[in-house]
């Protein structure tokens, strides 16, 4: 079988998702697959460099990668692909329609606004909130132009910056407190990690330099384990993620709150995902078969 390793790709993530290919094509099994790497540079590209290939390993993020876009070109290539669908990628792609999803469905999620434009911010609507709060673009990852802002008088200048990224910024609760990863794997949860970041939060920097973070699998207390598994599985369902998944949560007095999921996990040595299956006893490799594996099945 040949295998394309999507990556690159023209969002604020792509030298992240070109060292998540790149991980990722040197990681497959040779003896299993012949492995090329498909680097895209330009929308136009997919269709152009996937030809031949017989199935796609998506190692994209953020725009034009996440979101559902190149799942459905890929779908009407016919090429089978890793991960979600088109549906669940889109959704859990908008932090805002994710939230939305989860709190009609009595899953914790932070309060939180939305803005289109630096002039139309609700200063009293924010009060409501409390400061701080963090203001991010709706669609972005890897927390980019993701900042805590403490008063009033910052606001609208993150609010600007979060707009070079996106057409909307989210503006949330901002809730102190123990930060959690869920990684899902075929519908059942690896062992959660605990993110200690060095800075004041687990920004761009944290996740992707060494020694950014503490990353660690941590034993919950059983009843909290039950209610953090029974949540990120819960999410995993409700935005109908298939094949992997990762659930972001917030644990403050005993309460988890998610954040985001995750529906392309990034793949590098730093990532948090294969640290969570090595935990479980999974190898790299290991993984990134099952993910085929699970994948192909979810294809038909």
């Amino acid at each position: 079988m040949k295998i394309g390793v999507i990556m690159g790709g023209i969002s604020s993530e792509r030298e992240v998702s070109l060292n998540t290919g790149m991980e990722i094509l040197n990681n497959l099994d040779k003896t299993k697959y012949s492995v090329v790497p498909v680097v895209i540079d330009d929308k136009k590209d997919l269709m152009e460099k996937t030809e031949g290939v017989d199935f796609a390993f998506i190692a994209l993020h953020g725009h034009f990668g996440e979101d559902g876009t190149v799942q459905g070109v890929l779908e009407t290539l016919n090429i089978p692909y890793t991960g979600c669908g088109i549906l669940s990628s889109a959704i859990c792609m908008d932090k805002d329609m994710t939230k939305r999803i989860l709190r009609m469905n009595g899953i914790n999620t932070a309060d939180w606004i939305m803005v289109r434009n630096a002039d139309e911010i609700d200063y009293d609507a924010i009060e409501k909130l409390g400061y701080p709060v963090v203001v991010k673009p709706n669609s972005g990852g890897s927390s980019v132009a993701t900042t805590i802002v403490s008063s009033r008088e910052k606001i609208k200048e993150s609010v600007i910056e979060a707009l070079k990224y996106d057409r909307e910024v989210m503006i949330e609760q901002y809730i102190k407190g123990d930060e959690i990863t869920c990684p899902i794997l075929d519908g059942k949860m690896l062992p959660v990690l605990a993110i200690k970041p060095k800075s004041s939060f687990f920004d761009y920097t944290s996740k992707y330099t060494d020694g950014g973070a503490d990353e660690f699998v941590v034993e919950l207390e059983e009843t909290l384990h039950k209610k953090v598994e029974n949540m990120a599985v819960k999410c995993y369902e409700l935005l109908k993620c298939s094949v992997y998944s990762r659930v972001d949560m917030i644990v403050k007095d005993g309460e988890p709150y998610v954040l985001e999921v995750n529906t392309l996990p990034g793949m590098t040595k730093n990532s948090l995902f294969p640290k969570s299956a090595k935990a479980a006893g999974i190898s790299f490799a290991r993984l990134l078969d099952l993910i085929i594996e699970y994948s192909l099945r979810e294809r038909g």
